[in-house]
């Protein structure tokens, strides 16, 4: 008898950290390195607006004519963020995640952010299944 596909809310992140999006590069770097976190849900107003991932910030800190103090997340943000619910299943969300090469999912529950999952979630979800599952 096989379990059932547990819901990515078992594995998400819950209360991710997030920042706005007038918020600058600078200060979203900050908070990352704080949280030592590589993706922050970026809001306006409470509302999702994109994700802003490490790599972003990275790509503009790289540019030597921009200035990270003054350029703002929405300019470096991934707009139309991959979102789900709290009680999609599992598998369906890391297919997708491997499918589209993302590093995360903004879980969203009634229009307002209740989670994310990054693949370093998934990575400890995939564990935990092998030991419990899997194991002899």
């Amino acid at each position: 008898m096989s379990k059932p596909i547990p819901t990515i809310q078992k594995y998400m992140t819950t209360t991710p950290h997030t920042i706005g999006s007038d918020q600058s590069i600078a200060r979203a770097a900050a908070v990352m390195s704080e949280h030592r976190i590589r993706h922050l849900p970026v809001l306006r107003g409470g509302r999702l607006l994109g994700v802003l991932s490490d790599r972003d910030v990275k790509l503009i800190e790289g540019f030597r004519d921009v200035d990270p103090t003054t350029t703002k997340v929405e300019e470096a943000m991934t707009e139309q963020p991959y979102t789900v619910q709290p009680d999609a299943p599992l598998d369906e969300v890391v297919s997708t995640m491997a499918e589209q090469k993302l590093g995360s999912a903004v879980v969203l529950q009634n229009h307002k952010v209740v989670g994310i999952f990054t693949t370093v979630d998934a990575c400890q979800a995939l564990s935990e299944l092998l030991q419990t599952r899997l194991a002899k």
